[in-house]
């Protein structure tokens, strides 16, 4: 299984929590209430992005 690794942005919200950008992925933004939970969600974001793409054949 190939490895490959992705930049994320971690910009943090007023309101509290982090919003979750990956650039390489065009629409792949995820949320994460502490900085721990949004590189967690991040990479389920990743996952599933790339899991649709294989899916939908692209």
């Amino acid at each position: 299984m190939n490895t490959h690794h992705y930049n994320i942005v971690l910009r943090p919200e007023p309101e509290a929590g982090f919003t979750v950008l990956v650039p390489s992925l065009p629409g792949c933004i995820t949320y994460g209430k502490d900085i721990e939970e949004a590189k967690a969600m991040a990479q389920d974001a990743i996952q599933v992005y790339i899991e649709t793409l294989k899916n939908d054949n692209v």
